[in-house]
């Protein structure tokens, strides 16, 4: 099971970090992505991280302002998201695939970022 949190209201310009958390697996055999939903919008893909620690970009958006990276720990990946702008704000889910080529599964409870202007 996954666990996504860190999720909260920010201001325009500022940062959040963003957890996800594996309980009953590691996920460092997995490559582990990020995807989002905002109201009203279909789930869009982020960023995912592969298990050899390079970075895959699926929103343009993002590059430059969002980074992916595994924590000390086997069961966590954060979402370091600086930069923030009103589009960001969304629901934000991880979820683990074989590559980051492949479609992300064993999606997770999300967790809320609100950017406010």
């Amino acid at each position: 099971q996954l666990q996504a949190s860190g999720g909260g209201l920010v201001q325009a310009g500022g940062s959040l970090r963003l957890s996800c958390v594996a309980s009953g697996f590691t996920l460092d055999v997995w490559a582990v992505g990020w995807s989002r939903q905002a109201p009203g919008s279909a789930r869009e893909g982020v960023i995912c991280i592969s298990k050899s620690g390079d970075t895959t970009y699926y929103a343009d958006s993002v590059k430059g302002r969002f980074t992916v990276s595994r924590g000390d720990s086997e069961t966590t990946v954060y979402l370091q998201m600086n930069n923030l702008i009103r589009e960001d704000t969304a629901v934000y889910y991880c979820a683990t695939a074989p590559q980051c080529s492949r479609p992300l599964v064993n999606w997770g409870q999300g967790t809320l970022v609100t950017v406010s202007s």
